[in-house]
């Protein structure tokens, strides 16, 4: 199940830097984590799960996989972007390929390293991206707009909802306001999202700032935070250049670096689960001898449609799901001791998974 979250920016902001920074962080995973691949322009990262540890800790677990998230490093925004500048058209088709944006923008003062407007100024950053993506969307439905009219006269019916959808999101974009502000109800999100629209997907602001505020941020970060709150969107702040040099130093010595600089944990750390978490994704957990490991959903699935990212067989012969909330098996020590305590449950097919559970399918072949 790929989840895939694109990093976005204006020359200048240390998004390269950044993207550096996670693929060589999933690079040194590989070591430990099976399945973690790097291509050009791709960095697939495990996400930072401390339960995970544990779990495999109380079941003597063989080998630990935790669940991923990828980050696309999307190249070739100038001004202009949306009508062709620079890469616009490869930009553009790049971010449409992902579930969220990561948005980052630069927070620092640096007379060494140009802007690209001239000034530091992260509130113009964002809506110089957000203004290329919202007429690029403009123009992808309103060229949709006649096709779509003449399928809804001959009685097409998933085009008179395609049309419904468009000629209500038309509007925004006309007047500067990403798609994701459209009201739709839960039942028209499938459709809305087959769209395309890239100011309907959710977003990360990535807040690049100098070493000196890594640990609690600054007066330009602070407007971009204040923005993403008013938005509903979220927002991290951590600096590119410590980031890089954490992913290539050996972890013996990150501890003492991180606590030198006034940090807890790594900055991706938190970026990675908060794109996580932006996508409306979470963790269930399937525990053994042979392995412990995470497995990624969307809030909401159903038992049967979680046992089928392991497998699709799972899904179709799926009998019962086997349960137990993590809080419950760490407390009593395992799967026996749960079971022994009456806190193993047997869920049907219209469970909805919870975060933290650790499951085992029931299923026919």
């Amino acid at each position: 199940m790929g989840f895939k979250c694109g990093i976005v920016g204006l020359p200048n902001v240390g998004k390269s830097t950044l993207f550096n920074a996670l693929t060589q962080t999933a690079a040194a995973q590989a070591a430990n984590y099976p399945f973690c691949t790097i291509e050009p322009n791709v960095g697939d990262v495990a996400v930072p799960d401390s339960r995970l540890d544990h779990l495999a800790k109380i079941a003597s677990s063989k080998e630990i996989v935790p669940t991923r998230l990828t980050f696309v490093d999307i190249a070739g925004l100038v001004r202009g972007a949306s009508k062709g500048e620079g890469l616009g058209n490869q930009f553009l088709a790049n971010i449409r390929e992902c579930d969220a944006i990561a948005h980052v923008v630069r927070c620092f003062d640096d007379g060494d390293v140009t802007h690209v407007e001239g000034k530091v100024d992260p509130q113009a950053d964002i809506e110089t991206i957000e203004t290329e993506l919202m007429l690029a969307d403009l123009d992808s439905l309103e060229k949709r707009v006649f096709a779509l009219e003449k399928r809804a006269r001959g009685a097409d019916k998933e085009a008179k909802e395609f049309l419904d959808l468009v000629n209500r999101a038309l509007p925004y974009l006309r007047e500067g306001k990403p798609a994701r502000m459209v009201d739709r109800k839960p039942d028209e999100e499938k459709l809305f999202q087959q769209l395309g629209l890239m100011t309907a997907k959710p977003v990360l602001y990535v807040c690049n700032v100098d070493e000196a505020d890594a640990d609690k941020g600054n007066a330009h970060s602070a407007v971009v935070l204040e923005r993403a709150k008013a938005e509903g969107a979220q927002a991290v702040v951590v600096s590119a250049k410590i980031e890089s040099e954490i992913a290539v130093m050996p972890a013996a010595d990150q501890g003492d670096y991180l606590e030198a600089v006034g940090l807890a944990e790594p900055g991706l750390n938190r970026v990675i689960r908060a794109g996580y978490d932006l996508l409306g994704l979470i963790t269930y957990f399937t525990v053994g001898p042979k392995e412990a490991r995470a497995w990624t959903i969307t809030k909401g699935t159903r038992a049967p449609a979680a046992a089928g990212v392991i497998h699709t067989d799972f899904e179709k012969g799926f009998i019962r799901a086997e349960t137990i909330a993590f809080t419950d098996y760490t407390a009593l020590k395992g799967e026996a001791g749960a079971r022994d305590a009456g806190k193993l449950r047997l869920e049907g097919k219209d469970y909805l998974v919870q975060d933290g559970d650790v499951l085992h399918f029931r299923f026919a072949n």
